[in-house]
Formats: structure tokens, sequence, C-alpha cells
């Protein structure tokens, strides 16, 4: 059993993905990020930089305790890993892997969260930073498409990398970017956005559909953090 600590953000879906992937068996546990489930002890023991999601193995592969595991590129490595699917056992092509799963951990998730950020949640619009995220973002994208020409998924094969950047890419409208300048990006994300355990992964977020929006007290506390706060 798995024990998925989740809020449906872009992070989160990358692991319901998967999980939803190979039908594997696990449980949701909520944590309301507007809320500030996510500093209560019991969730830092699992994500100390208080970020979900986080996941609990209670069979990891050592037979041993329980396992726990943060950050959702370290969680796909870990399940991929585990489980020999959606990371090639080929050296190349488990590079290739491996640099687009960084590359979405390093540039195109924060890059879009300070584009989502000041476009939309900053108390106060500053142009300059909006300006910056959206063409940062809109790079990106391009990086993408390029490497996407002629290929049907990232790597070789459908793979983790797909997983991390697909649900960076859905809120493409609100990040001010149209797919339509990006015909190979297009093209895979409609695929992406029709597989089955992609289309499941997003019905998980039906319980919470309507306590996702961002509330003004849940900006203080998403927003307003320092090392003593």
């Amino acid at each position: 059993m798995l024990d998925l600590y989740y809020w449906p953000t872009p992070n989160g879906h990358k692991i319901t993905i998967f999980l939803e992937e190979l039908e594997l068996d696990y449980k949701i546990i909520p944590v309301d990020i507007n809320a500030g489930e996510q500093f209560k002890p019991e969730f830092l023991a699992l994500s100390p930089n208080n970020r979900m999601p986080a996941l609990v193995d209670h069979k990891p592969a050592d037979g041993g305790e329980p396992l726990s595991v943060f950050e959702s590129g370290a969680i796909l490595l870990y399940l991929a890993e585990k489980t020999g699917a959606f990371l090639p056992v080929e050296p190349r092509e488990r590079k290739v892997v491996q640099e687009w799963l960084m590359w979405q951990m390093g540039g195109l998730g924060p890059m879009a969260g300070q584009n989502h950020h000041f476009a939309l949640y900053a108390p106060e619009r500053i142009p300059y930073a909006t300006t910056r995220y959206i063409n940062e973002t809109n790079r990106l994208y391009g990086v993408l498409n390029k490497h996407l020409a002629g290929r049907e998924w990232i790597a070789e094969t459908y793979s983790i990398a797909d997983m991390a950047a697909y649900p960076w890419i859905v809120p493409h409208k609100a990040q001010q970017q149209d797919l339509n300048d990006f015909p190979h990006l297009k093209k895979w994300f409609e695929a992406m956005r029709n597989r089955p355990a992609v289309i499941a992964a997003y019905e998980k977020v039906e319980p919470w559909k309507n306590t996702t929006a961002v509330t003004e007290e849940g900006k203080k506390l998403l927003f307003g953090q320092t090392a003593n706060s």
C-alpha cells in the first residue's frame, strides 16, 4: 500500500498519473495547502520542505520499515525504479529521461510557478516580473516544442519525463501561452490528455474541485513564509 499526501496541483498530478498508469494500490491523504496543513508536524516529518506531494511506501523493496519520499521528481524516480516502469534501463535513453525530468523540476515548474504567482496572486501588479515569467515560460515551451519535433514522447518511449511535464502545461491559458504556437508540443499534449490513466488521475480532483481556489488567508500561508515562520 502506498500513501500519497496530495493536493490537486501540477506536482500532485504527476504522481497520480504514474500510479494510475500501473493501477497501483494507493490511498490519497489530502493536504489542504490553503488551510496550512503542510505545516503540521506529522507532514513535516515526511516533507521537511513543507511542500506536497509526499509518498509513504508501506512495502518498500528492502522489506524494512515504511519508507517516505518527498519532492515530486524524487517520488517519480523512486516509483519508476521500484516498479521497473517508465524509466529505461539502457543508459542513453535513461539519461534522456533524467535530463528532461530535471528540466521540468529546475525550469518549467519553477518558471511557470512564478508566472502563476505574478499574473494571478501577487497583491500588486509588477509589469516587469509578469512579462519576465510569461516570456520565460514561452521560451521553455519553445525548448520542449523543438525537442518534440519528430517524436511521440519526450524520450524514446513514454516515461516519467512526460508525466512530469504535462501537468505544468495543462494551465497554459493561465500562463498566457497559445499551444497553437507550438505544434509539436500541442500534438504531444493531446496524446497525453487522452491517455486513460491521465484522465483517471485528473478525476481525482473531484472531491476538492470547489476548495482549491487560493484564498486571501491561503496566500499568506503560501507566499509569506520565511525561515522563522
